[in-house]
């Protein structure tokens, strides 16, 4: 850094002794000769930094803010320690983000916190994927390997290193579980989940609690993963480093022992362990030592269960399972052995009745007092003789602790070799990828053997990091063309020569042990003797037992006492030899001798495959001399591990530790610092910026910086050229950058240079901006002032001068007031002077007239009086005149009455209506003289009557009186009795009446109450409809909302049902392809039995019992399989359990049908009975006459059928009496038989309508004399018998014979003479009613089909379901379970069909021998049909001639059918399937084909033969696949094979006759219905066939866009220049990245979407499913799409949003100029749309996440903090996202219950519907073009 840089306002870092290092900013330029640069703090206080400029100690320089959170490490400028801590610890905390690149290594911090970031999804996101594109991710570093493996063909190696509880073990795993998913094994071996399952184990066996992690691996391990040259897994490997056997007996505090010891001892309940004799693990030692031996969030017998599951998935036995468990437990009762001390203390012994030992010996089947004794004794062999001696308490434990380990290790290593065997593979390994667990550096504060160990593993592994990443720096300058000097890198080579050379400390170690009396402290002086000299050894000051040494990390001090020890390993060979003797086998194995196997193999030879061997070599005990010690065989091991390593291509990953405190997402600089120095992620910094470590392309240089370029330049069109003369004036040391051949090379801080000019160039033009717009604003503001000012003068000036106006109104008005008042007042004075004088003058006038007006007023009264007299004199003179004028006109009126009165006229008039009112009371008295006289007789017949009675009685009683005078006691009594049973009589009628009444009442209150209850349920009723009606009125809005989300519910639910089935489907496909190849390696094999290849596999696909078993390609493979695995039994009782279950389910439906059928016929026969009350007068007679005619007409058919029968018989019997021996005799009785049977029904059948046509007759005649008109006749006329069916030809040939007969007998003269016009009228009115009868036959008969159809779908409705549960059940068993469920519900099904198929062929057998019998009997009748049209007349003959003659005619036309020879069937399938190109049918009706073929169905159907259909549709299908499986990454064929399975789809629908199927069917489309064969079940077929040629155009339409989604639809610059590149780092340059330019625009993707589109539409794909391939398609970029941005960093800004919402509009804009709206493709771009907005808005105060989380409804929460966490700022202007924004975020969506899942799952196929969609063209229509060489089919 130069002095020159240290100005105002630069931002440097500074040391810090808490948080390491501390940002602060410059507030006083550099002055040469400072002491100091003032700095201020980002707590805003000042300091003062001293610098040294001998030291060259200069503070760091801090990257700009553009640069700080970047994916690459070397992506930043300025290269150092502060610059990377601080970029980890921003992604760390701020973004969450748990992996950064550095160069070549990744960096996973461990979060402490499970993360959604490792699901199915995610790893198939990151599939295929090139490194730099995404996000950094240990799936990414695995998919970089897998890649490289199979481009390079080059094995690949996964370097995990880290400090214990840095997750190390966590990322191999997920390591190997993306190689398990992406390289799944292509057999049904299982590999990958055995790969997966030997984790469990090893950590149950190697893993342990510590004080830094709850599940660290005290062991290193090494797996090879092994690939098949078409890299699937067919096998793996392992090795294991160095375990940790001293944790065994010795726990640190508040750490635990290895996790199966507590998962057994949690276990210990179980029935199987009883015999273990274990406890809780508290019980013991080994277990206690730490404390507390449970952690939290672990259940340990829970994962006992994973442990044993895996031991049986990796095929360990259960009895070696047993043994392991034994072994076990016999650890753990060693160690709590009771060891007694002797008196002198030189001596001990253990207890023959200690409980622990025997349970020790018990276990492990060893002699109880020889381990009792060698347990507490040694022997000692000298060259003479050999010692027993016994051993102190000391010397006992610590022979016992190194026995307990012994056999843990022994035990470690055959569980090992047992996972290796059942890992192992006989396929040859083409190549691997092996993934290194194993520890990082540690430092203690006391370091033993063990850390050694780990240290100079590390050693070793840093020299060949270092050596590999100069290689690639390298090889990155020789690419581009740059020279190069050699880069000074730290190498650590005489470090690892201390340690592992000649004489080194190792081979001290040795030499110490094979000294008899060799101690810790001599070894250690021995080292102070050789390597004091050295520069990486030191002696400590304060320590002669101590020594240190100086590794690449860190100073590190070994304490050497137990360094011999641990390194011999010793354990007594007599204890050994006693183990070897148990009497379990395992036990004994598990300690044999074994060979030292040499490391033979080879890396440089080029093998691919490397020997693997336990990294800990059994030991020999035949020469303890040779004996390897620890150290030796671990050096061996690891110089082993090297050569693997470095026969490699390695990728690192470095595992760091934040905190000690294992909290979630805490970051401890201090802890982060120091692993990053020991893990060599600092050192790799230090290479790049050793160098050039920032690298651009001319492109993205170009895009970055050319706003810093000049005009001129701009227009030229080398890009590289414009960037060599920008960088030439604008840096002007050349050594500071070099240009390469694809890309520029910077020194470091050169970028941030680049970005501050940049920043300074788009700072001033913001200046420009800002300084014009504000002149522009103020100019404004000015304007509108003075504009304001103008305005306010304007309206205070007319303010004025109306104030002036009014003042001068208001003066002229009080002016004009005042003259008014005063003018007033003077008139007023004037008018009081006058109104006075008026007064006077008036009065004194008065005076002088009163005298002449009295006068005037009696003359006046008097002449009045006058008048009035003369009047009423004139009136009453008038009035008397009046009167005699009047009373001489009714003097005259009188005189001419009196004479009127007196004349015989009017004496008439009077006397007629007197004669009529006598005559009516005469005849009324006369009827009551005869009523009283009847009366009279009646009373007087009665009195006679009862005076006779009397009489009778009297004298009866007389009599009886006389008779029984005697006996009056007697007769009292008898009296009394008759008395008493006349009042029982009486009481029981009485009670009986009470029975009657009470039953009347209560039958009345019953009727009442049902009448009640109807009236009630009326009413509520009526109220229900007027609440519906109330409510629907209160709340229409409510309620069309409610039924939209039930019917988008319902709609939902409908998809997932469909979803679910077709995925059913689609697995049954993948199957059958799985079971093809399966079936074609098989075949190819030698020795292997071959399948016939003209088996049909159409049964394959579907379930119904029609299809036949003999084709069902894999039936017969499925019932070998059952039969092998001895199934039969179980089968043949399922088969009979499934014959009774269908037969009851059978019985069930024909139950219901009965039901309903009687229903019917009551409802019927209710409506019959109302009519025959109303028609039972008028049809009495009828009835009569027709039963009377019957029984007459049967009567004399009977007798003589019976004649003819009994002649027939005899004459049969006596031929068959004279031949008894001949079969011919019984065949033509047999045949005479049946003929006699069919024309008794014909006769009867004629009989019917000869009687129904008698009755109608005579019935005509009755009417005819009781003199009805003929329309009564015809309308009142009923035919009892009319629902019968009578064909139309035979009732008029029948109603014509009627009429022959009866013409002569019958009089008919009402029409005409001879009646012949009223017969055929009446005739034809009868014919109607028959063809009425019939159509009310038939449409009965439809209803009954609908009804039977309905309760069918309502049955495959409930099987569905069935089918469901099923299906959910068998998810969620396990991988094994679901396999036997699968196979069982196969056999049911086919057991089912077999069923089905035996029942059907026993009815064809059946049906087969009634038609052959049917047969003979018609043509029989043939023959004499033949032979009677002798006899007809000739003019007969002549008219069917011509009758034949005209149909023949008729017949010539096309009937659209097409006929073709059995043979010709496979020439037909080959034409028009199997080589047929779309493009030879281009030219003609879409979907030629699959008409051709209904017209070929039809002719089959239209001859009856059901052989023929059912070879020609199964062959058509298998035609169909076989194409399809030729062609499956062919569109247009895929396309048009769709388009004709629908099409002849839609055709066996439309012309089947289903009446829901006919309604747009033309009158001529319905003559081409199918007559005899019912095809539903073929239709099922054909639908799971568009279904799965459906689903592969899917496949082949994704695969052709999925590459172009991400390029066009993120990366592609639609509007140019808006989005701003970023610095890139390493990851850019990627070796995985194929070379060239690959990237598309959206032009590209619309192309291909109207090449979709024009296929489909000219193939006469059904517009529907077109609309469903497209929504399915722009489902699937949406959620590549949006994945692809939740998981980039780069491409999640402003900009970027901008360019996204841009190209979704192109897409919309699309799908509307195709009128695709309403097919739902644009709803499923709305999570991108919303990602693109969310990218756009504001993100500060909280309104902006209000609207974010109002907005974002279609995101889940996960997906927007993902977004809101990646949003970077392309340029320094833009503003970061705060924590506490996103913290905001979370709070407002806490009440979301969205799905954790992270990404969409792009595979997701949306369930496809068929509708039914009829074709408006007719069969004969369509014309063969001779293009197909379909010359053998011929037109019907």
């Amino acid at each position: 850094m130069r002095l020159s840089q240290l100005l105002r306002y630069t931002r440097v870092w500074i040391p810090d002794p808490d948080e390491v290092w501390r940002s602060a900013e410059i507030i006083k330029d550099y002055k040469e000769g400072d002491k100091s640069l003032h700095l201020k703090l980002e707590d805003e206080t000042l300091y003062e930094y001293p610098i040294d400029l001998q030291g060259n100690e200069l503070p760091f320089l801090r990257n700009p803010d553009i640069l700080v959170g970047e994916n690459d490490l070397t992506a930043l400028s300025y290269l150092h320690e502060p610059a990377v801590l601080h970029n980890l610890k921003v992604r760390f905390l701020e973004s969450n983000h748990i992996y950064t690149y550095c160069g070549i290594v990744l960096v996973a911090i461990n979060p402490y916190e499970q993360l959604p970031i490792y699901e199915q999804d995610v790893i198939y996101a990151y599939s295929g994927q090139n490194m730099g594109d995404m996000d950094p991710h240990i799936f990414a570093v695995a998919e970089e390997a897998y890649k490289q493996m199979a481009r390079d063909e080059k094995n690949q190696s996964i370097i995990v290193s880290g400090e214990s509880g840095a997750g190390k073990t966590v990322s191999a795993k997920y390591a190997m579980r993306f190689f398990a998913t992406v390289g799944g094994s292509a057999s049904d071996t299982n590999i990958e989940a055995k790969v997966l399952a030997s984790s469990p184990i090893m950590e149950a066996i190697g893993n342990a609690k510590t004080t830094r992690n709850d599940n660290s691996s005290r062991f290193g391990k090494y797996i090879q993963i092994g690939f098949d040259k078409r890299y699937h897994i067919i096998g793996a490997n392992m090795r294991t480093y160095l375990l940790e056997k001293s944790r065994v007996v010795f726990q640190a505090e508040d750490e635990r022992n290895y996790h199966i010891f507590y998962q057994l001892c949690a276990s210990a309940s179980l029935p199987e362990f009883k015999d273990l004799g274990l406890t809780c693990a508290e019980d013991f030692f080994y277990t206690s030592q730490g404390g507390d031996t449970s952690i939290d969030g672990v259940d340990d017998a829970d994962d006992f269960e994973k442990t044993r599951h895996a031991f049986t998935l990796l095929g360990v036995k259960e009895s070696h399972q047993t043994t392991i468990f034994r072994i076990i437990a016999a650890i753990l009762h060693l160690g709590n052995l009771e060891i007694q001390a002797e008196r002198d203390g030189d001596a001990c012994s253990v207890s023959s009745e200690d409980e622990h030992l025997n349970n020790f010996c018990g276990l492990l089947g060893v002699e109880h007092s020889q381990m009792q004794h060698w347990l507490c004794h040694r022997k000692l062999v000298t060259t003479s003789e050999t010692y027993v001696k016994s051993m102190s308490v000391q010397q006992v434990v610590n022979a016992r602790n190194a026995l307990a380990k012994h056999i843990y290790a022994r035990l470690f290593n055959w569980i090992v070799q047992h996972i290796n065997k059942a890992l192992h593979t006989t396929v040859k390994q083409h190549s691997f990828i092996g993934v290194l667990d194993i520890y990082g550096f540690e430092t203690f504060e006391v370091n033993s053997f063990e850390q050694f160990c780990i240290n100079y593993a590390n050693e070793k592994l840093q020299q060949q990091f270092n050596s590999h990443v100069f290689k690639l720096e390298q090889e990155e300058y020789m690419k581009e063309g740059i020279p190069w000097t050699l880069i000074d890198f730290y190498d650590n080579q005489p470090c690892i020569d201390l340690i592992e050379a000649k004489l080194g400390i190792l081979d001290l170690l040795d030499e110490e042990c094979k000294v008899p009396k060799g101690t810790d402290q001599n070894w250690a002086q021995k080292l102070y003797d050789r390597h004091a000299s050295s520069q990486h050894f030191q002696k400590p000051r304060m320590s002669n037992t101590s020594f240190i040494v100086l590794h690449f990390a860190d100073k590190v001090e070994y304490q050497s006492e137990g360094f011999l020890e641990k390194n011999r390993d010793t354990v007594y060979e007599e204890q050994i030899n006693i183990l070897k003797a148990s009497k379990y086998q395992m036990v004994a194995d598990l300690f044999q001798d074994e060979k030292d196997a040499a490391p033979t193999t080879s890396m440089a030879k080029g093998t691919s495959k490397i020997c693997v061997r336990s990294a800990r070599p059994v030991i020999k005990a035949a020469n303890k001399e040779h004996k390897k010690t620890v150290g030796h065989q671990f050096r061996n091991s690891l110089h082993l591990l090297m050569e693997t390593l470095n026969a490699t291509t390695p990728h690192y990953v470095r595992c760091i530790k934040p905190n000690d405190e294992k909290l979630p997402f805490k970051f401890d600089p201090k802890r982060a610092v120091q692993q990053l120095r020991a893990c060599g992620v600092l050192e790799t910094i230090r290479i790049s910026a050793a160098g050039f470590p920032s690298r651009w392309s001319y492109h993205d240089f170009f895009n970055r910086y050319r706003v810093l370029m000049k005009k001129r330049d701009l227009s030229k069109n080398d890009k590289k050229q414009i960037c060599q003369t920008l960088l030439e004036d604008l840096i002007k040391d050349p050594d500071k950058f070099q240009f390469g051949r694809t890309k520029i090379f910077f020194r470091a801080g050169q970028v941030a240079y680049l970005e501050k000019l940049r920043a300074d160039k788009f700072r001033a033009a913001t200046i420009m901006i800002q300084k014009t717009v504000r002149g522009w604003l103020q100019r404004v503001k000015y304007k509108r002032l003075r504009q304001a000012a103008m305005v306010i003068q304007r309206y205070t000036r007319g303010h004025l001068a109306r104030r002036l106006a009014e003042h001068l109104r208001r003066t002229r008005a009080a002016i004009i007031f005042q003259k008014q008042y005063r003018m007033l007042r003077i008139l007023r004075a004037f008018q009081r002077v006058r109104n006075a004088t008026i007064t006077i003058q008036a009065f004194a006038r008065g005076m002088f007239i009163l005298a002449e007006h009295k006068a005037t007023i009696l003359q006046k009264y008097a002449r009045g009086w006058l008048a009035r007299t003369r009047f009423h004199r004139v009136r009453s003179a008038t009035i008397v005149l009046q009167c005699y004028y009047r009373r001489m006109k009714a003097r005259q009126e009188l005189k001419a009455l009196r004479i009127e009165a007196r004349s015989a006229q009017h004496l008439k008039k009077l006397n007629i209506g007197m004669e009529n009112k006598v005559v009516q009371l005469q005849r009324k008295i006369d009827e009551q003289n005869k009523e009283y006289k009847l009366l009279n007789e009646q009373l007087s017949i009665l009195t006679s009557a009862h005076s006779s009675e009397v009489e009778k009685l009297k004298k009866e009683l007389v009599q009886y009186q006389q008779s029984h005078r005697g006996d009056g006691n007697q007769l009292v009594s008898l009296q009394e009795e008759m008395e008493h049973l006349r009042l029982e009589l009486e009481k029981a009628h009485g009670e009986r009446k009470v029975v009657e009444d009470s039953y009347v009442k209560e039958k009345d209150l019953l009727r009442k109450r049902i009448s009640d209850l109807e009236e009630e349920n009326a009413l509520l009723k009526q109220e229900k409809e007027e609440l519906n009606s109330r409510i629907l009125c209160q709340s229409e809005d409510e309620f069309a909302q409610n039924t939209v989300e039930e019917n988008i519910q319902m709609k939902k639910e409908l998809e997932e049902e469909r979803s679910r089935y077709q995925n059913l489907v689609k697995e049954y496909s993948r199957l059958e392809q799985r079971y093809d190849n399966l079936r074609d390696e098989m075949t190819q094999a030698p020795g292997h039995r071959r399948n016939p290849s003209n088996q049909s596999s159409l049964e394959s696909d579907s379930n119904y019992p029609s299809i036949s078993t003999s084709e069902i390609g894999d039936t017969e493979d499925v019932i070998q399989q059952v039969e092998e695995v001895g199934m039969e039994k179980a089968a043949m009782d399922m088969t009979l359990f499934l014959k009774l279950q269908k037969r009851v389910r059978e019985l069930e439906q024909e139950r219901k049908k009965l039901q309903t059928q009687l229903e019917k016929k009551e409802q019927e026969s209710k409506k019959s009975q109302v009519i025959e009350t109303k028609t039972e007068v008028t049809s009495e007679h009828e009835d009569f006459a027709y039963n009377s005619l019957k029984r007459q007409e049967l009567e004399s058919e009977n007798k003589k059928l019976k004649n003819d029968l009994n002649e027939l018989r005899k004459a049969i019997a006596d031929r068959a009496t004279q031949n008894n021996s001949s079969n011919d005799i019984q065949d033509s009785y047999n045949l005479l038989l049946n003929q006699l049977k069919s024309a008794n029904e014909e006769l009867e059948v004629r009989k019917e309508e000869v009687l129904i046509l008698r009755t109608q007759i005579m019935k005509a005649a009755q009417q005819k004399e009781t003199g009805k008109n003929m329309e009564s006749i015809t309308t009142n006329a009923s035919w009892p018998n009319s629902d019968k069916h009578i064909d139309q030809e035979d009732a008029i040939e029948a109603y014509q014979g009627m009429c022959e007969t009866n013409r002569k007998t019958e009089d008919w003269g009402y029409l005409n003479e001879d009646g012949e016009l009223g017969l055929a009228y009446q005739g034809l009115k009868q014919v109607a009613r028959l063809l009425e009868a019939q159509l009310q036959d038939q449409r009965r008969e439809h209803e009954e089909e609908v009804e039977a159809l309905k309760n069918q779908v309502d049955a495959m409705k409930e099987e569905l379901e069935k089918q469901q549960q099923a299906f959910l059940q068998t998810l969620q068993l396990s991988p094994e379970a679901q396999v036997e469920f699968g196979l069982q519900q196969e056999i049911t099904r086919l057991t089912n069909e077999n069923l089905d198929l035996k029942e059907l062929l026993e009815k064809l057998e059946k049906n087969e021998k009634k038609l052959k019998k049917q047969l003979k009997i018609y043509m029989k009748k043939v023959q004499d049909f033949e032979a009677s049209q002798v006899t007809v007349p000739a003019e007969r003959r002549q008219h069917e001639r011509n009758m034949q003659v005209v149909v023949q005619r008729k017949e010539k036309d096309f009937q659209g059918m097409l006929e073709y020879y059995k043979e010709d069937e496979p020439l037909l399938i080959r034409n028009l399937v199997t080589d047929l190109k779309p493009q030879a049918v281009s030219a003609t009706v879409p979907c030629l084909p699959a008409y051709i073929l209904y017209m070929c169905i039809r002719h089959a159907d239209y001859i009856n033969d059901d052989q023929k259909v059912h070879s020609l549709l199964t062959s058509t299908i298998n035609g169909i696949k076989k194409v399809l499986k030729k062609h499956n990454d062919d569109f247009q064929m895929t396309s048009f094979w769709l388009a004709n399975t629908c099409r002849l789809l839609h055709c066996l629908k439309q012309y089947s006759g289903d009446a829901g199927f006919m309604t747009q069917n033309t009158p001529k489309q319905n003559e081409h219905c199918l007559k005899n064969f019912d095809l539903t079940e073929y239709r099922q077929v054909l639908s799971h066939l568009s279904i799965q040629i459906y689903q592969q155009l899917i496949k082949i339409a994704e695969g052709i866009l999925q590459p172009m989604i991400v390029s066009a639809v993120l990366e592609n610059e639609s509007i140019q220049g808006l989005s701003g590149v970023k610095p890139m780092g390493y990851r850019n340059r990627s070796s995985s990245m194929a070379d060239g330019d690959s990237s598309y625009s959206l032009d590209a993707i619309i192309r291909q979407l109207n090449t979709f589109h024009s296929i489909m539409c000219d193939q006469g794909l059904d517009p529907e499913i077109v609309q469903q391939v497209f929504k399915q398609l722009f489902y699937m970029i949406n959620a590549v799409a949006l994945n692809n941005l939740l998981l980039r960093k780069d491409v999640c800004s402003w900009s970027t949003g901008m360019q996204l919402r841009f190209n979704i509009s192109q897409l919309e804009e699309w799908l509307r100029g195709k009128n695709l709206q309403q097919s739902g493709a644009a709803q499923t771009l709305e999570p991108l749309i919303q990602a693109a907005q969310l990218l756009q808005l504001k993100k500060k105060t909280s309104e902006d996440a209000e609207a974010i989380c109002s907005l974002c409804t279609s995101l889940t929460t996960q997906q927007i903090v993902k977004i809101l966490n990646l949003y970077t700022p392309v340029n320094e202007f833009e503003e970061r996202v705060t924590v506490a924004f996103i913290r905001d975020i979370q709070m407002h969506l806490q009440e979301r219950n969205d799905p954790p899942q992270l990404l969409l799952d792009f595979k997701h196929m949306f369930p496809v519907l068929f509708p039914f969609n009829p074709s408006s063209i007719t069969m004969d229509s369509i014309h063969l073009p001779a293009s197909l060489n379909l010359e053998f089919l011929h037109k019907v």
